[in-house]
């Protein structure tokens, strides 16, 4: 479907237009229709497919449409009269809810350049800055809001915000928002904007939680599915190396410097890794910068900056990077450690192959991280291939699934040899081992505590769900096609 047959309004079309974008991905093409109808809506698609337009595009055309006339200013001589009161700011009437600073900037950048010809204003608050000039955004009036959970609290208890005329409100990554902890903040936030409202539901994986949620907040919502749930997407090329742990280190860098590549990102677990690993690849001479939430956010976005011009082109970060970076031209994701949750595993190698380009996703696991394997395997309905073997790099760890059998071994090996965790030498595919995964999720490792798995040593499928509408609706979702002025003004949405 071309965006000329959405149903968006003109002002939105040339932007497009000016932006090169002329047919819409699977997600756009059932969402905006939907939207624009006036429907709730989850959606769930994976990575990379343009969910932010999805959402922020009809929004954008439903805000237009509703845009309220600005009131008459008594002017002399062209300015505003001596003594007669300023206009009434603008009521705040959308609210975009994200996880992170960055992804959070990134709407922000999204709805700059889709309303580029709009007289809509937007602005983006999130902690890690000063709020000043972020409260005078809000006092000057805007229609719609991005913001961080904790950030949107900590003014609104300051009475700096009010909710009481939302009519959009929008969760985006809704799985990631729950997984940090904001779901006490997320319930005091939806307890304050009016239960008449237009409620919006995105991410790439969709987790009982989600759905239960969406049954309380959500009514008689469209579910928009674009492939299968938590699906990495098809043009990224997936395969894992087994290597020792505290060899994990000396293979990154060996791999950065044989590979051809362009921009590469490397997840890791911790923080206390994450600067280790680029301390690391400096001293092998390959430029590399760290991300992670023990940087300011003046310096997260000096180094994201710098990683999308390719100086330098290795970003190694904790999870916190895993949503809203945005870079084309992302040719390789390493995961330095398998994240604990599967789901994260999706978002991670999920900043590759966007914009219709193909990607490359490398997966370093040592003996102990074989259940989270299999998990990822199971999530992804994926065997992903194994690489072989390094001369130099064999491993020699046990290995380590959920627990030991009793009277037997730890659960053999993934090609059923003798425990090396690679190809055997008969070149057989490797069979998929048998033992049960953890169900125990665990956290996303963003703290410098606990357990490291780099190497290096301290010092010291279902259906969804939604509440149906008071007017009778028999339940069930519809088909988804169905200045010169010195105070700073919020930027124009």
């Amino acid at each position: 479907m071309k965006f000329t047959d959405t149903g968006l309004a003109e002002p939105f079309l040339r932007a497009l237009d000016k932006l090169k974008y002329e047919t819409a991905s699977p997600i756009q093409a059932q969402a905006i229709p939907a939207v624009l109808a006036g429907n709730d809506l989850i959606g769930c698609a994976q990575t990379g497919t343009g969910k932010t337009a999805a959402f922020a595009l009809p929004m954008l055309h439903r805000m237009l449409e509703t845009l309220p006339p600005k009131p008459p200013t008594p002017r002399v001589k062209g300015k505003r009269a001596p003594g007669s009161p300023r206009p009434a700011p603008r009521p705040l009437r959308a609210l975009v809810l994200a996880p992170t600073r960055e992804l959070a900037a990134q709407i922000g950048e999204s709805l700059k350049k889709y309303g580029q010809a709009t007289p809509l204003k937007h602005t983006v608050i999130f902690g890690g800055v000063s709020q000043n000039p972020q409260v005078r955004d809000l006092r000057y009036g805007v229609d719609t809001l991005v913001a961080t959970p904790g950030r949107l609290l900590d003014l609104m208890e300051q009475g700096h915000i009010d909710l009481s005329q939302i009519e959009m409100l929008i969760f985006d990554e809704a799985d990631q928002m729950l997984d940090m902890g904001f779901l006490p903040a997320l319930k005091r936030i939806v307890a304050a904007v009016p239960e008449q409202r237009q409620t919006l539901m995105f991410s790439a994986t969709m987790p009982p939680e989600i759905r239960e949620l969406a049954q309380k907040w959500l009514t008689d919502p469209v579910a928009i599915q674009v492939a299968q749930v938590s699906a990495p997407a098809e043009r990224i090329s997936q395969s894992v190396h087994f290597v020792d742990k505290k060899r994990k280190a000396e293979l990154l860098s060996r791999y950065l410097q044989d590979t051809p590549r362009s921009r590469t990102l490397v997840f890791v677990r911790t923080k206390y890794d994450c600067d280790k690993i680029v301390k690391l690849l400096e001293r092998d001479g390959l430029r590399a910068a760290a991300i992670h939430s023990n940087k300011s956010q003046n310096v997260r976005s000096r180094t994201l900056a710098q990683f999308k011009s390719k100086r330098p082109p290795v970003l190694v970060a904790t999870d916190i990077a895993a949503r809203g970076l945005d870079v084309n031209d992302v040719s390789h994701v390493v995961n330095f450690d398998l994240p604990e949750t599967p789901e994260t595993y999706v978002h991670r190698i999920g900043r590759t192959a966007r914009a219709g380009a193909e990607g490359v996703a490398v997966s370093f696991c040592a003996g102990g991280e074989r259940r989270l394997l299999k998990q990822i395997e199971r999530l992804t309905r994926v065997n992903i291939p194994v690489e072989p073997t390094i001369e130099g790099f064999e491993t020699t760890e046990p290995i380590v699934h959920d627990s030991p059998r009793r009277g037997g071994s730890r659960g053999g090996s993934r090609n059923g040899g003798g425990g090396r965790g690679n190809f055997s030498k008969s070149g057989k595919k490797p069979r998929r081992f048998g033992s049960k995964p953890n169900a125990s999720g665990g956290g996303e490792g963003e703290g410098s505590g606990g357990g490291s798995s780099s190497g290096f040593k301290k010092k010291s499928g279902g259906k969804f769900f939604g509440k149906k509408k008071a007017s009778g609706s028999t339940g069930g979702y519809k088909p988804a096609g169905g200045s010169s002025r010195k105070r700073r003004r919020p930027t124009s949405a």
